[in-house]
């Protein structure tokens, strides 16, 4: 019974001096070190596209007579791409002229109205100075002379008619003039020509197919302003400037890192997936290159000469600003809270200030971390 005992106290002792072993025991961590030269980027994904885009369609809806262009074509300004059967509209056109032809000889036949009832009203006139001598003096009666007058307003009653009869026919010139006009840009509409030069990325219909007026045919960029559209999380997207270098990487040529500039910056940014927009042209990108790939962003956002950068992992409580991480400092374990600055594409916040003297942050905190713990730095590997 007695060694029983013994036994039991023995296993109790045991299991004691374990428990204060591992939980007393000199914990080993490593700490961040202090870095020399620290480049600051911003990571981004995002796709090529072009910042002058056109998808070109018809004025007029119709049904397709030829197209002259293809995927991968380069046009030039005003060079003709497609056209629409012209018959009808040929048909308008000459209609329109006809009827400008017709207002041209009425406008003529009316102004020779108007000299022929100035010719009239100035005979009438004359014939009544003569009527009204002759009443004077007594050789004629006054019924001719009021009959003479009658002629005379008669004649200048027409006059004035066939005046407003040329002004109607002249307003209808304009008319005509005007109709002409609409049908002419109306036939022009029947064909579609490169808005300026470009590279033809797709043709969206064939010979044959009717189209509706607004539909594109073909849709075409200027080759010269592909540049890169990339999505930045919003917590890091404050550092953001114009004219930040950037390395852009093409999802089909991994190994190659291209030149970037940040040429715009979104005024707006996604509500749902909390991201900004930024645009990067490219100096050395290849000369072939596709809409809609995919590629990587790393923004140049600052230097340090020397900086603490802490993973992101290893700091609690953090709000973007501020949080708290784990320190050694004379050998043992303790939680401070720090200030933070800049990030970096690395999963990394630049220390600002809170640390204390001769402390050292915990790069990654063990498991059984307990303030007041003694600690051991392990070197970095």
């Amino acid at each position: 019974m007695r060694k029983t005992w013994l036994f039991a106290v023995a296993a109790v002792v045991a299991a004691g001096a374990g428990a204060v072993f591992l939980t007393e025991r000199p914990l080993t961590v490593t700490v961040v070190p202090t870095e020399a030269d620290v480049a600051l980027r911003i990571y981004g994904l995002g796709t090529v596209e072009a910042r002058v885009l056109a998808r070109l369609g018809f004025e007029v809806g119709g049904a397709l007579l030829s197209l002259s262009a293809d995927a991968g074509d380069r046009v030039s300004q005003g060079q003709d791409l497609a056209a629409l059967h012209q018959a009808e509209q040929e048909a308008r056109v000459a209609r329109a002229r006809a009827a400008m032809a017709a207002n041209t000889a009425n406008q003529t036949k009316a102004e020779a109205a108007v000299v022929r009832a100035l010719a009239i009203l100035a005979q009438r006139e004359a014939a009544n100075r003569r009527q009204v001598e002759l009443t004077l003096q007594g050789n004629a009666p006054a019924q001719r002379a009021e009959e003479a007058q009658r002629d005379e307003d008669v004649a200048r009653a027409e006059v004035a008619v066939a005046e407003a009869e040329l002004a109607v026919i002249r307003a209808q010139g304009q008319d005509a003039v005007a109709a002409l006009q609409l049908e002419q840009t109306l036939f022009d509409h029947h064909r579609l020509t490169a808005p300026f030069d470009a590279l033809v990325v797709t043709r969206l219909a064939e010979a044959g197919a009717v189209v509706s007026a607004g539909n594109p045919i073909f849709i075409l960029i200027d080759p010269a302003t592909i540049w890169i559209q990339a999505y930045i999380d919003e917590e890091r997207a404050g550092q953001l400037a114009l004219g930040q270098p950037g390395i852009i990487r093409l999802r089909s040529q991994p190994a190659g890192e291209y030149s970037g500039t940040i040429a715009r910056i979104g005024l707006e940014s996604d509500r749902v997936n909390e991201e900004r927009r930024v645009w990067l042209t490219c100096a050395d990108c290849p000369t072939q290159m596709f809409l809609g790939e995919q590629a990587e962003v790393r923004i140049l956002t600052g230097t340090r000469d020397s900086a603490l950068m802490v993973p992101e992992i290893a700091i609690s409580g953090f709000d973007g600003h501020r949080g708290t991480v784990w320190i050694v400092q004379d050998g043992r374990l303790a939680r401070t809270q720090l200030t933070f600055d800049a990030r970096d594409d690395r999963g990394r916040v630049e220390v600002t200030g809170g640390l204390p003297d001769g402390a050292q942050i915990v790069a990654a905190p063990p498991q059984g971390a307990d303030e007041g713990r003694l600690a051991r730095i392990e070197a970095a590997p």
